[in-house]
C-alpha cells in the first residue's frame, strides 16, 4: 500500500428518533507510505468512528476510501490494517504471522520485558493472564508480527508506563516508519507530536 485516500466521507449513526442524529464528515484525508499521522481531538469528536470507517468496519454513507487510488471492498480494506483499539481484546493464538517476523519474537519479548512471563509455542501465547499494561505490550507485539502495510493504534500508549511509552513512540513507531509502514495514531500524548 503506497497511499490511503479518504474523499468526502460521511457517516451518520442511525437513531430511533429522527430529531437526534450525529455523525462525522465530510472528511478528506491522505496518508502515504512511510508516514506517521496523529489524530487528535476531544472525547466524542469522532476519532474512533473515523478509525472504524478507515479499516472497513463501518461503511461510509457517502463517497469512498481508496487504497492506491482504487476503490476496494470493506473486506479487502480491512486486510490492509493491523489495529489495536483502546478497548482491545487479546487472543492467545497468533493468526497471520509471517515466519520471518516470528523469528524475531523472543528478541521483542525481551525488549518489552515479557520474556519471563510469556512464551510462544505452536503460534500460541503461553498466557495472557497479565496486567493491563503487559497485555497492551503483548498486543503491540502481536500487531507488529502481523506485518501489515497500515497500522492504526487507538490510544495504545495510554496504559503503558513512561519507559514503554517512550519505547513505543521513539523506537517502535520510528522503526516501523523506516520499514515503509503507514502509521495512524489516535493519541493525546502531545509530548510526542514532534514525531
Amino acid at each position: 500500500v503506497q497511499k490511503v485516500t479518504v474523499k468526502d466521507v460521511c457517516f451518520n449513526y442511525e437513531s430511533g428518533e429522527e430529531s437526534i442524529a450525529y455523525g462525522i464528515g465530510p472528511i478528506n484525508f491522505e496518508v502515504n507510505e512511510g508516514e506517521l499521522v496523529f489524530i487528535i481531538g476531544g472525547n466524542g469528536s469522532g476519532k474512533t468512528t473515523f478509525l472504524k470507517l478507515l479499516v472497513g468496519l463501518y461503511k461510509p454513507d457517502s463517497d469512498a476510501i481508496l487504497i492506491n487510488d482504487k476503490n476496494i471492498s470493506n473486506k479487502a480494506l480491512s486486510e490492509c490494517f493491523s489495529v489495536i483499539y483502546s478497548d482491545f481484546y487479546l487472543f492467545k493464538k497468533l493468526y497471520d504471522v509471517k515466519e520471518e517476523r516470528l523469528n524475531q519474537v523472543y528478541d521483542w519479548l525481551k525488549v518489552l520485558q515479557l520474556s519471563e512471563k510469556v512464551t510462544i509455542e505452536n503460534g500460541v501465547f503461553s498466557t495472557i493472564e497479565l496486567s493491563k499494561g503487559q497485555r497492551k505490550r503483548l498486543a503491540i507485539l502481536k500487531s507488529y508480527l502481523e506485518d501489515r502495510p497500515i497500522y492504526f493504534f487507538d490510544e495504545v500508549a495510554a496504559d503503558l508506563d513512561p519507559a514503554f511509552r517512550d519505547f513505543f513512540y521513539n523506537e517502535l513507531l520510528v522503526k516501523m516508519r523506516e520499514e515503509g509502514k503507514i502509521l495512524i495514531i489516535i493519541s493525546h500524548d502531545d509530548k510526542y507530536f514532534g514525531l
